[in-house]
């Protein structure tokens, strides 16, 4: 059977390929959130009931900062595909870095502890941007199954998340937190042994391709011409500087990282200068415009993870209608079970609006996208003037700022996945979809700040700034709208070719 044959055979309209994708990001996502949503509470909890004992702010602090490395690990991960063992074989080291982690992440004590999230952290960067990437092959330039494509992929990976809040949060808190998080490492094993597996589905998909040196010499070492460059060279200079004195003065974790983001801008613009053509020039400043909305997004997003999770636990009446009461982790139940629901009618809605000539662009779904998102802010306010008292405030409140935070994920998150396989250069997709990732790290540690700051400002205000900002920041990307697709160059034009 030909590559060709292989990787056309379609189940419901769509790759069989983007099944073992949608099954292999289920299992990790489920590990991931799993995780993620016992993180905090894991921190805070006493010594006694087998938590570390942290204050609210040294607990925001680290899960910050942990779940912005996970990302910015992206593009070292993108780099280890495109240029070392393609996008495939990433998935697969990836894959075992994080069962490990998660492994050792059910056994006690701190060494232990950061240990896993080291291995966890390294395992998501091989992982998360390459096959995202991988989804974005298994259609070809044009073809108007692939948003919808990356929509299927979105439900697996909120899938996921929707059965770990369920199965892991409450095995977490009430059989104990090491349960929670082996059984986590469980879902990221199957995971493992699913992509493994399937692997007869993606015949041609993430291999390896190595890079053919041009006549005029452009593939050049990055270093050399970083040299020659004074711009860059200077950009880079006193980044790696100022990287440097922050090492010395006040992070090491930050410092190095500038440090090794100084070199990466300056490789980054003599890319963009000597290898890109004026189309692929204009698509990465859109690109990159995109990624600013990614960092304001998910800012506001996480704090479903940092603040709001700890409001639910402190604030928040979570008995529902006197029957049963939910844990503060099994309330990260509800994004993932919104997504499942209503991510296939919202995909349909925006098609619907295509076909009507309407306005349904990526720039412009990501704008609405942090408008809605800010909407949901205004409610958990509500929540917050509701337990001003001293009550508890009542957990619909929660429940609808979900629902509103789901309907902007959606305008959002799958439609930027997409977004950057259309307009990234073809040699450096891997790479463009790790720093996708890596602004949504950065927009992780934003939303730990943010969360921090609750302690200093109050809750209220914090919710209430996080909303104002998001619209405002919606609506002034609808201003400049028109210019930004001008500078796309058609990358989301439909081809209707091959009977798609």
């Amino acid at each position: 059977m030909s590559t060709d044959t292989i990787n056309e055979e379609t189940l419901f309209g769509h790759p069989k390929g983007l099944s073992i994708l949608f099954f292999t990001e289920m299992w990790e996502r489920f590990s991931y959130y799993g995780m993620r949503g016992l993180f905090v509470l894991y921190l805070v909890a006493d010594v006694a009931e087998g938590g570390f004992g942290w204050s609210q702010v040294e607990a925001l602090s680290l899960y910050g900062t942990y779940t912005m490395m996970v990302y910015l690990m992206s593009i070292p991960g993108g780099i280890l595909a495109d240029k070392f063992v393609g996008q495939k074989k990433a998935v697969m080291i990836g894959g075992f870095l994080l069962v490990v982690g998660h492994g050792v992440m059910a056994l006690p004590g701190e060494t232990m502890f950061y240990t896993a999230i080291t291995l966890i952290v390294l395992g998501v960067g091989a992982l998360k941007a390459n096959i995202s990437t991988m989804v974005g092959q298994l259609y070809k330039q044009g073809d108007v199954r692939r948003d919808k494509g990356f929509t299927l992929f979105y439900i697996g990976i909120n899938l996921g998340s929707a059965l770990s809040a369920l199965i892991v949060g409450y095995v977490g808190e009430v059989y104990g937190w090491h349960y929670g998080f082996g059984l986590a490492g469980i879902g990221m094993l199957f995971g493992q042994i699913q992509f493994m597996w399937g692997r007869k589905y993606l015949i041609g998909i993430g291999d390896f391709v190595e890079e053919v040196a041009g006549s005029d010499g452009t593939e050049s070492n990055h270093f050399t011409r970083l040299i020659k460059n004074p711009v860059s060279l200077v950009i880079t200079a006193i980044l790696f500087a100022f990287g440097i004195y922050t090492v010395v003065m006040t992070s090491v974790l930050f410092g190095v990282l500038l440090m090794f983001a100084s070199i990466f801008l300056g490789f980054g613009i003599n890319i963009y200068k000597y290898e890109l053509d004026e189309k692929e020039r204009d698509r990465i400043i859109v690109l990159l415009v995109s990624f600013l909305m990614v960092i304001a997004f998910w800012g506001a997003f996480e704090q479903a993870g940092g603040l709001m999770n700890l409001y639910t636990d402190q604030k928040t009446d979570k008995s529902v209608f006197g029957l049963f009461e939910m844990t503060a982790a099994q309330f990260q139940f509800f994004n993932p079970v919104f997504i499942i629901l209503l991510g296939v009618p919202l995909a349909s809605f925006w098609a619907a609006r295509r076909v009507k000539g309407k306005e349904e662009s990526a720039v412009f779904k990501m704008a609405v996208g942090n408008i809605i998102m800010g909407m949901g802010f205004v409610l958990m306010v509500g929540a917050t003037k509701q337990a001003a008292g001293g009550g508890l405030a009542s957990m619909w409140w929660i429940v609808g700022a979900y629902l509103l935070h789901t309907i902007g994920e959606l305008s959002s998150s799958p439609v930027a996945l997409s977004f950057v396989t259309k307009l990234a250069p073809v040699k450096y997709g891997s790479i463009m979809m790790g720093l996708y990732f890596a602004m949504t790290g950065m927009g992780n540690k934003v939303a730990g700040l943010l969360g921090e700051s609750a302690s200093h400002f109050g809750e209220m205000e914090v919710f209430a700034g996080i909303g104002i900002f998001s619209v405002l920041f919606g609506l002034l990307l609808i201003v400049f709208l028109k210019k930004l697709k001008k500078l796309t160059h058609g990358a989301e034009d439909i081809v209707l070719e091959g009977g798609h």
